[in-house]
C-alpha cells in the first residue's frame, strides 16, 4: 500500500511530478485512525463513527462494486451518511452498489446528503440524457476505458437507474453529527453549481471534492454547461483562511501539512484569479473574444506543477467559459451574430480555392508547416463542401489525428480523435 501522503508531499515540495498523480485502483489506504481514502475514479472517502462510516462520494458505475469491496474489507460497519460533493455520475454512480452492499448486510439506507442542486442536475441528466452519452463518447473516446463509463446502445442511461436520491438537501451551509464527527458542509460554486466542500474541525481537515483535482481546475469544458472560476477561487481561498492540516480530494493525491496545503490552495486560486482578471479587463475595454483568446495566458511554471498541468481542462477553455458567463454567447465579431451556415461558407472558400480537393491538400500542406490550428479550419471546410469526397475525408483524418497526438488536454483529445474517426470510417 502506497504512502498518499508522502507521494503528494514529494511533488508539491519538489514543485514537480514524479509520479501519478491520479491514480484509479479501488485501492483502499487508511491514512490515520478512523480515516480511510479509495482511490478509484473518483475516489470515496471514508470516516468511521461510533453510528456508523460517513462517506464522501461512491465514485462511478463502473468502480463502485470495486469500491464497495475495498471498504468493506476495512469495515463491516452500517454507511450511515453519504454526502454527494456533487452530481456528476463519476460521483454518484457508484452509490447503488454501495447501498445494495447495505441491504444485502440487513443496513438501513444511508442518508444521502447534497446540495439543493444535485436533484436538479439528476433532473437534467434524466431530460438530456441522449445528449450526455454523445458528450461523454467524444470526451472520453479512444482513451483507458475505465473512463467511458460503459455508456453505449440505445437504452443506455447517463445517470444509472439504482443511483441513491438525496434524502436531504441543504442551500449555503449545514452541520451535520454522526457520532462523534462533526462536518460543517458548505456549498460553492465551481467546476458545478451543486458543490459542496467540508471541514471537519477535529481533524482539521477539508474534503474538497472537484476543487482540486491535480490538473488544471476543469472550468472552461467546452461541451459541459456554466462553470464559475471566479467563485472557484473564492471558494479556494475560504479553505485556505482555515489552515487545514489534511486535503481529501475526489480526484488526486490526499495531501497532509498546513503550509503545503496553503501553497497547493494558492496556486490553483492564483491560476483561476489570473484568468479572470484578465478577461474582465480585456472585456472592459471592448475586445473581442478572438482578441482575449489570443492574449490571455497562465504562466508556463504555473502550468508546469503537478497539480496544475493542462492534461483534462486548459487555460484557452477557461477564458472561453469565463466570456460566457460575463459576456453572453456572441464573440463580438458582428459577421457572427446572425452567421451564414457552415456549408454556405464551406461552398464559397471552396470555389474561391479551386475546389474541396484543393482545399483538402492545401490543408495537409499548412498542417506539414506546423499550423494545425488552420489546417484544421481548412480541412473542415473542405469535407463541409463536399461531405462525400474521400480525398477530403482522407485528409480530415490525418489533420485531425495529428492534432489529437499535438494536444496535452483531454477534452481537446477526444473531440479531434472523435471527427479523425468519423472521417476514417467514411473511407
Amino acid at each position: 500500500m502506497a504512502d498518499l501522503f508522502a507521494l503528494s508531499a514529494e511533488m508539491i515540495d519538489r514543485r514537480e511530478v514524479t509520479g501519478p498523480t491520479n491514480r484509479v485502483t479501488n485501492e483502499l489506504s487508511e491514512l490515520a485512525d478512523g480515516l480511510a481514502m479509495v482511490e478509484s475514479f473518483s475516489h470515496v472517502i471514508a470516516f468511521r463513527t461510533a453510528e456508523g462510516m460517513v462517506v464522501f462520494d461512491t465514485s462511478s458505475a463502473l468502480t463502485g462494486a470495486g469500491v464497495t469491496e475495498a471498504l468493506r474489507r476495512w469495515r463491516t460497519d452500517p454507511v450511515h451518511t453519504i454526502v454527494y460533493t456533487h452530481g456528476h455520475v463519476d460521483h454518484v454512480g457508484g452509490s447503488g452498489a454501495l447501498v445494495g452492499d447495505g441491504r444485502a448486510r440487513g443496513h438501513r439506507d444511508p442518508r444521502v446528503i447534497g446540495h439543493d442542486n444535485v436533484p436538479v442536475r439528476m433532473a437534467r441528466y434524466d431530460l438530456t440524457n441522449g445528449w450526455n452519452l454523445a458528450v461523454n463518447a467524444r470526451q472520453f473516446g479512444g482513451v483507458n476505458p475505465v473512463h467511458r463509463l460503459g455508456l453505449t446502445g440505445g437504452d443506455a442511461r447517463f445517470l444509472p437507474a439504482d443511483t441513491a436520491r438525496c434524502t436531504d438537501t441543504y442551500h449555503d451551509r449545514l452541520t451535520v453529527h454522526v457520532g462523534d464527527l462533526e462536518v460543517q458542509l458548505r456549498h460553492a460554486r465551481g467546476e458545478t453549481d451543486d458543490h459542496t466542500w467540508a471541514w471537519l474541525p477535529a481533524r482539521r481537515a477539508v474534503c474538497v471534492g472537484d476543487f482540486i483535482t491535480w490538473v488544471f481546475p476543469n472550468a472552461g469544458n467546452p461541451q459541459k454547461v456554466q462553470r464559475y472560476p471566479g467563485e472557484w477561487a473564492a471558494a479556494l481561498r475560504e479553505m485556505q483562511a482555515l489552515e487545514p492540516e489534511v486535503l481529501l480530494p475526489a480526484h488526486g493525491l490526499p495531501v497532509a501539512g498546513r503550509e503545503r496545503i496553503a501553497t497547493l490552495l494558492g496556486d490553483v486560486a492564483g491560476a483561476l484569479e489570473h484568468l479572470v482578471a484578465e478577461v474582465l479587463a480585456m472585456m472592459n475595454v471592448g475586445a473581442t473574444l478572438d482578441e482575449i483568446v489570443g492574449t490571455v495566458r497562465v504562466d508556463e511554471g504555473l502550468l508546469a506543477l503537478p497539480y496544475l498541468r493542462p492534461i483534462y481542462d486548459e487555460p484557452e477553455f477557461v477564458v472561453r467559459n469565463i466570456w460566457r458567463l460575463y459576456g453572453g454567447w456572441w464573440d463580438g465579431n458582428p459577421a457572427r451574430l446572425k452567421p451564414p451556415c457552415d456549408s454556405a461558407v464551406a461552398d464559397e472558400v471552396a470555389t474561391l480555392a479551386g475546389g474541396a480537393q484543393a482545399l483538402a491538400r492545401r490543408a495537409l500542406e499548412v498542417a506539414d508547416a506546423g499550423d494545425l490550428r488552420l489546417a484544421c479550419q481548412l480541412v473542415e471546410w473542405a469535407v463541409q463542401a463536399a461531405p462525400d469526397d474521400r480525398e477530403a475525408h482522407d485528409a480530415r483524418a490525418a489533420v485531425y489525428g495529428r492534432r489529437r497526438q499535438a494536444e496535452l488536454s483531454l477534452m481537446a483529445k477526444g473531440v479531434f480523435a472523435a471527427a479523425a474517426r468519423e472521417s476514417a470510417e467514411r473511407l
